[in-house]
């Protein structure tokens, strides 16, 4: 059977797309828990292609290592445009619910209301006036008196912060400090300076994370605190401060992709000591590898490949794999130029039930994950995936990661058009009789199958041939479109749906020239006589 496609998590419509924090993308909401799972971003299932999982024939779901059961997308599927697996998933920005409202500063002192300034001004020229008239000094100086009495009375006082809140931004201005001194040596492969703005307790964890970050070639490191640093209760001494750390990786100019986390710091004598880093958690995406995982790294010209030390041989054959796949995923770049580089992480059982959150359904063999910033993250599950299928997945997933709007796709009801354009790069131009689920969609159309490409969708819990089907049925339909319409035709509907959010009804009538219900019969005509 083929393994179930990373799929984009089907129940992930639009906002299951978490975006990036800044640079225009939305970034995941924290709720501040350091024990937080990711959020799902509403009624998340995982991305559609870009997290959606393949089958892995039979695997039962693996549990998650003591991750903690994500806030909205504990159960739920991931948001369909941020997590594919062929899901793929969105991404909203995060707002760590102990941001303090800096919208003003306590110190802030009001200017007075330019238009209460006018009394001393009458005043005096009402003086001059009575002067030119004789009235007498001892008159002039009361009513002057009184009027300035009457200004200075209007003038609001200068307020001056609170302790706890001076005590606050004191402390943030030396955190931002280290966090710029610990960025800068990041980027300089400065180990040592990296590691001296922490307590010697952490410094284990964060040279783990030193040399992952190093590994996968960063070029742009940021730390921008979030709100002020606050006590960590019961801690005399400690602060926790959230921070979004944006990055890009080999490429210097780069859109950054936002990560929110959590730091902790405990003060000294001197500058402020990092003693811990939360995991992410982030509603975006979750955990990220280079967070929890020492990492080895493969280059090519257009991919980046990463996986544990245990895999290391699997890295030549997956980079060049991953390069073939590239130069088929790159045609379908709908509204813009291909990614910058394709990144891959090559997941062993332990990892693949903690990255990007784990929890996928029992039959996923790949995802797809939108990161910010306009990037999608690759996942392949090394337990579920044979060496004959890895050319065909690659092309489905990173067609996901150069086809996809980082906010992710519509809906269910566009999951058969993101899926079958995925499933089509896949096939990379075979005849359809080579395709080799088309057993499975068969199965699915001869086993009650309603006949509406809008209820394709299956369900985290489907068995694996019920999803291969879907897959199938989702291809077919692609590829009557593009016999009928040609490539570019439809890649020009997909992005008027997909990235411009139109009806399918709109779509075709504009883009194909004619109507989508005559269209649909069509596309489900070709495929029942197909499988048939």
């Amino acid at each position: 059977m083929l393994p179930t496609r990373g799929r984009l998590w089907p129940d992930r419509p639009d906002w299951s797309y978490p975006s990036p924090v800044t640079d225009g993308h939305d970034e995941p909401r924290l709720t501040d828990r350091a024990d937080e799972s990711r959020l799902t971003d509403g009624n998340e299932s995982r991305l559609t292609d870009g997290d959606e999982p393949r089958p892995v024939d039979g695997d039962e779901p693996r549990p998650v290592d003591g991750d903690e059961p994500r806030p909205v997308d504990g159960d739920e599927p991931r948001p369909v445009d941020g997590d594919e697996s062929r899901p793929t998933g969105r991404v909203d920005q995060p707002h760590p619910t102990d941001r303090v409202d800096e919208s003003r500063p306590a110190d802030e002192v009001d200017e007075p209301d330019p238009r209460r300034r006018w009394p001393l001004w009458a005043a005096v020229a009402v003086v001059l006036a009575m002067v030119g008239c004789g009235v007498p000094a001892a008159l002039l100086a009361g009513l002057v008196d009184r009027t300035a009495d009457r200004a200075t009375v209007d003038r609001p006082a200068a307020r001056t912060p609170d302790p706890a809140t001076a005590a606050a931004r004191r402390m943030g201005d030396q955190l931002s400090a280290q966090l710029a001194r610990q960025a800068d040596a990041l980027l300089g492969g400065d180990r040592r300076g990296f590691l001296a703005v922490a307590d010697p307790s952490a410094r284990a964890d964060l040279g783990r994370r030193f040399a992952a970050l190093r590994a996968l070639r960063v070029t742009v490191w940021r730390a921008e605190p979030s709100g002020l640093p606050t006590p960590v209760a019961g801690q005399a001494g400690q602060w926790r401060q959230l921070v979004t750390f944006r990055y890009c990786f080999l490429v210097p100019d780069c859109a950054p992709s936002p990560v929110l986390i959590g730091t902790r710091w405990r003060e000294t004598g001197g500058a402020p000591l990092l003693v811990a880093v939360e995991e992410s958690r982030s509603a975006q995406a979750g955990v990220r590898p280079w967070e929890v995982s020492d990492l080895v790294v493969a280059v090519g010209p257009r991919t980046m490949v990463a996986t544990t030390p245990a895999l290391r041989g699997k890295l030549p054959g997956l980079l060049a794999e991953a390069e073939s796949a590239a130069t088929v995923a790159d045609r379908y770049a709908v509204a813009g130029p291909p990614p910058d580089r394709y990144r891959i992480f090559y997941a062993g059982g332990p990892e693949w039930r903690r990255w990007y959150g784990g929890g996928r359904p029992k039959w996923t063999a790949g995802y797809a994950v939108t990161v910010g910033g306009g990037h999608h993250e690759v996942v392949l599950n090394a337990d579920g995936l044979t060496a004959t299928a890895t050319g065909e997945l690659l092309r489905h997933e990173l067609t996901h990661a150069a086809s996809l709007p980082a906010r992710g796709y519509p809906g269910k009801q566009t999951w058969w058009l993101v899926e079958g354009l995925a499933e089509y790069a896949g096939a990379d131009g075979a005849p359809v009789s080579r395709y080799e689920g088309l057993d499975e969609a068969g199965q699915l159309v001869a086993g009650g199958w309603n006949g509406r490409l809008d209820a394709l969708t299956p369900a985290d819990a489907a068995p694996a041939d019920r999803v291969g089907g879907s897959y199938g049925v989702g291809y077919l339909a692609v590829r009557h479109l593009v016999d009928r319409y040609g490539e570019q035709q439809v890649l020009d509907f997909f992005r008027a749906v997909v990235h411009d959010r139109r009806s399918l009804d709109d779509a075709s009538e504009q883009v194909l020239g004619d109507p989508w219900t005559a269209l649909h019969d069509e596309c489900v005509a070709y495929v029942r006589a197909t499988v048939r």
